[in-house]
């Protein structure tokens, strides 16, 4: 399942900068995630990075997006290359 940020983002950049694959960009209004580009950081780290350094915790599970650890290590190594 890829991550959603919420319309309680106060916009305060960290969460892009920690984004491996670089699936986050900042949007019309607040910063968004691009579902074809996340894998809530599995393949990189035990947990999801932008979650980890968001202050306002505005960041969740994308229901829209729900995909199993399997399919998102899937992403992650075509996003990568690694196999």
């Amino acid at each position: 399942m890829s991550l959603k940020i919420t319309d309680e983002c106060i916009n305060c950049d960290v969460c892009e900068a920690e984004c491996p694959n670089g699936a986050i960009s900042q949007g019309d209004e607040i910063y968004v995630i691009d579902p074809a580009k996340c894998t809530e950081c599995v393949g990189h780290y035990d947990t999801p990075q932008c979650v980890e350094v968001c202050p306002v915790d505005c960041i969740f599970k994308d229901p829209e997006h729900a995909e199993s650890d399997e399919q998102l290590r899937v992403k992650y190594e075509r996003l990568t290359g690694e196999q």
